[in-house]
């Protein structure tokens, strides 16, 4: 064996090589063919130069390569005969070539680490109960006649502002220095009340004013607001109530269900309870599997790939920095952002990581995977969800191999989650 295999910690292991009687001839000589078929030397045409010529020019480079190449040949050869599962790309350090003769190097790498969980059989857990109110359904049913609304103002001049109002208002701000941003000035503003369109405290200091008052709310910027000049920036606000307007909902009737897809009244009732009962029961789902997980991890001890962490970060940073975008930020915005909170992103990209390896252990364990029919229910169960059709669901999901690679490791998830609970005490 021309090799040494040393555990650095349970996911990082070190190959120490070390060849004696090396002869990189061949390799070297096939670099300089190589750089022979593309090289541009004064007084030869493109690729004709002799490889004497050529290797006066390139042979340190040619070296270089056939030693590279021989260093990544033997360390994948290793890992293939170890059967180590190698995480992101090898570390090589001390590679030293003596006379082109022996050659010594070492390699760092990060494997998948073998997760041991403890008895987890006595740790109880809370699931909390589902219902759906008639409050919520009338709330999903003004969802869909928004559209047809109609906005009016409320010509009685002794209604006060309330939550769920509309208020017609001009509005300036005005920092501690007393300067007036533009940027903080607005008229004829349409703004729900209670919407929290605005920043904490500002839509509950206009509840309780009447139309054509004024008046004046001290508030204190968020410490995260996106504009970093503002963060925990003391403003005055001072308002104009120019109207209170409210938003007329037509009548619902066999009619107007059948235009939004529904074969009546109460067939939108009992639809809308069963696909609202069925979000609930997702969100209580993930609550306790994301409380099933914190105590897990909190459980066992464990070191990850960092390659793992990074590829996990990269992933979190890139959708949030999409949304981001959506709210308006520049690029010299998600800059200082990501700079600010990125202590906040490498913990949940390594609490994700750990997730993902304690669940894979587990599905191991119970010899649990994802199915085709699996996934043709899942389809049939989003698409009753979404509105659309399967077909429409199923195109979405099977147009890209990644997009149904990730929906088969959620599902596989979510019944391993469903073996693992028979295991817990849930209450």
């Amino acid at each position: 064996m021309s090799y040494k295999v040393e555990e650095v910690n349970s996911c990082t292991k070190k190959f120490t090589f070390s060849f004696e009687n090396l002869d990189l001839g061949d390799q070297i000589t096939a670099a300089l063919k190589e750089k022979q078929k593309s090289a541009n030397i004064k007084g030869f045409r493109k690729g004709k130069a002799p490889l004497s010529m050529v290797e006066k020019m390139y042979g340190p480079q040619a070296k270089e390569e056939a030693l590279n190449r021989f260093v990544q040949k033997e360390f994948f050869e290793a890992v293939d005969k170890e059967d180590v599962r190698v995480v992101g790309y090898p570390r090589f350090e001390n590679v030293d070539l003596k006379d082109e003769k022996s050659v010594n190097f070492d390699a760092i790498v990060e494997i998948f680490p073998e997760v041991e969980l403890k008895d987890f059989s006595k740790l109880s857990f809370t699931k909390d109960t589902v219902e759906v109110t008639d409050q919520e359904v009338e709330d999903l049913k003004k969802n869909y006649l928004g559209p047809k609304a109609e906005m009016k103002e409320i010509e009685d001049e002794s209604v006060t502002l309330d939550k769920g109002h509309f208020a017609v208002f001009n509005f300036e701000g005005e920092k501690e220095d007393g300067e007036k941003p533009e940027n903080m000035k607005g008229e004829e503003y349409l703004l729900e009340i209670g919407s929290g369109q605005f920043i904490p405290g500002f839509e509950d200091g206009m509840i309780g004013l009447k139309k054509g008052d004024k008046k004046t709310i001290e508030l204190t910027f968020p410490a995260d607001y996106h504009a970093t000049e503002l963060q925990d920036a003391k403003v005055k606000f001072h308002v104009e109530l120019l109207e209170i307007k409210n938003k007329e909902f037509p009548e619902f009737t066999d009619e107007v269900a059948k235009e939004m897809g529904f074969e009546s009244v109460e067939d939108f009732k009992t639809k809308s309870k069963e696909n609202l009962t069925k979000q609930k029961e997702r969100q209580v789902q993930e609550k306790l599997n994301q409380e099933i997980l914190e105590k897990l991890i909190a459980e066992n001890e464990f070191d990850v790939p960092l390659a793992m962490v990074a590829q996990q970060q990269d992933a979190l940073k890139q959708d949030l920095a999409n949304n981001l975008k959506q709210q308006g930020f520049t690029d010299d915005m998600l800059e200082e952002y990501f700079s600010k909170w990125s202590g906040d992103l490498v913990e949940k990209a390594t609490f994700q990581v750990k997730s993902g390896l304690i669940l894979d252990t587990l599905a191991k364990k119970y010899e649990i995977e994802s199915t085709e029919e699996d996934f043709n229910a899942k389809i049939e169960e989003s698409a009753g969800l979404s509105g659309l059709t399967a077909d429409q669901v199923k195109d979405f999901y099977t147009r890209d191999p990644k997009i149904k690679q990730n929906l088969m490791y959620a599902i596989r998830e979510e019944k391993t989650f469903k073996k693992l609970e028979e295991e817990l005490n849930i209450k």
